[in-house]
């Protein structure tokens, strides 16, 4: 039994490194899920910002139109719609 016990004593900073190692990489991939995560949610508010620029733009030009100009854009629309 003391050869098991010295055994440990020699294994002991070997297991102790590789536990440290396997901590280590689950943290780092831990944060790079957090990291792609936060990313994905930027480039969301990015794209309903720009979404909603373009809306407040069209609504503006539309505004800006008389009556039979809104009519003939309409028009425009429904035909390139129906091919």
């Amino acid at each position: 039994m003391i050869w098991l016990r010295a055994l440990g004593a020699r294994i002991w900073p070997y297991i102790a490194t590789a536990a440290g190692i396997i901590a280590g990489l689950f943290f780092v991939r831990q944060s790079g899920k957090q990291a792609g995560r936060a990313e994905a949610e930027r480039s969301k508010l990015e794209a309903q910002v720009r979404a909603g620029e373009k809306s407040r733009e069209a609504a503006a030009e539309i505004e800006s139109l008389d009556d039979a100009a809104v009519r003939d854009r309409a028009r425009q629309r429904m035909r390139k719609s129906a091919r």
